[in-house]
């Protein structure tokens, strides 16, 4: 009984990892730039540990203009910065910098998040106290909200600007594929092996990503300095992420409902949830896949500068452009 219950936890384990997470594309020369001629003159060049520019460059420096708004994107687990190159590209489009954050996906979530904070916080002290809007995306989101939560060592400084907190797709009520890993009867029937079995699979955030964890379940309250939280839910249900021949090779169904949705988060005064028909990697743009619904959703509500009717066309030509090379 026991070797079922082992042989159980690894294939729900290894599905997670599999498919539960944004799968790291290949590297390529030719998209270590980002189109930089509608964004403002930089007038600063910074490395900050753990941040970099969305490419594949290994120069990590930051070209910034030191008075505009930024934002930073949150890769999921299994990715990278040059996962959204492409989204960051479509903010460059419209004017508005982007950089990215970057983290080992099996780090601890505490750990991870106290990097993302100390990113911050080196940013901010270089940019005037400029706004900054910072978008996770799956695991992504559960760091980059942890990050900003007042229960805890690291925090945002008071004198610093505005936070604007948007998240997507992310797992704030536990990952149900790896609720074996907090269970006691799994520990009794594997004689303890559980653990160290989920900590081969998953790594440092082994307990932390199970329903029962504290972080799950003590979210803590936000800093007084995010302003707004713009939490988008996926429903995911019959998503699809690859075809072959018009019949559908891979789902793209990741997170339920149930797992994104979470009242302790929920109940906060500064989020807005927002429900869209996606699937788990579509939402964010994959392949040849273009992120219109989440676009729609963050010009909607503002985080992103709306199209000029008269780019409209050369902007749909350069999305295809993208998400055709992504």
């Amino acid at each position: 009984m026991k070797y079922v219950f082992i042989k159980l936890i690894v294939l729900t384990l290894v599905y997670f990892l599999a498919s539960g997470c944004s799968k790291t594309i290949p590297s390529d020369p030719a998209f270590a730039q980002i189109e930089s001629s509608n964004l403002p003159t930089p007038d600063l060049i910074i490395t900050v540990p753990g941040l970099s520019p969305c490419t594949t460059s290994t120069d990590p420096a930051l070209y910034l203009n030191s008075k505009e708004p930024v934002t930073i994107i949150i890769h999921g687990c299994k990715a990278s910065a040059y996962r959204f190159r492409s989204l960051a590209q479509v903010f460059a489009f419209h004017g508005q910098q982007a950089i990215c954050f970057n983290y080992k996906d099996r780090d601890s979530l505490i750990e991870s998040s106290g990097k993302l904070i100390d990113a911050m916080h080196a940013l901010a002290k270089e940019m005037a106290g400029v706004d900054i809007t910072v978008i996770g995306h799956s695991q992504g989101g559960l760091v980059t909200r942890k990050a900003l939560v007042d229960n805890r060592d690291k925090t945002f400084p008071a004198e610093h600007g505005n936070i604007i907190l948007v998240t997507i797709s992310s797992p704030y009520a536990g990952i149900s594929a790896a609720e074996h890993c907090a269970s006691k009867t799994a520990r009794f029937l594997t004689l303890g092996l559980v653990v160290p079995l989920c900590r081969l699979i998953s790594g440092d955030k082994w307990y932390e990503i199970t329903s029962r964890s504290p972080f799950i379940q003590q979210p803590g309250e936000l800093i007084e300095q995010v302003s707004s939280h713009l939490k988008i839910v996926t429903d995911e249900r019959n998503s699809c992420r690859r075809y072959q021949k018009d019949t559908c090779i891979e789902d793209d169904f990741v997170f339920s409902l149930d797992e994104q949705y979470f009242d302790l988060v929920d109940t906060d005064s500064t989020v807005k949830n927002i429900e869209i028909q996606a699937g788990h990697s579509e939402i964010v743009g994959n392949y040849n896949v273009q992120p219109q619904k989440l676009i729609k959703a963050l010009q909607t509500q503002g985080i992103m500068h709306k199209t000029l009717p008269e780019l409209e066309k050369q902007f749909l030509s350069f999305l295809t452009q993208l998400y055709s090379s992504n």
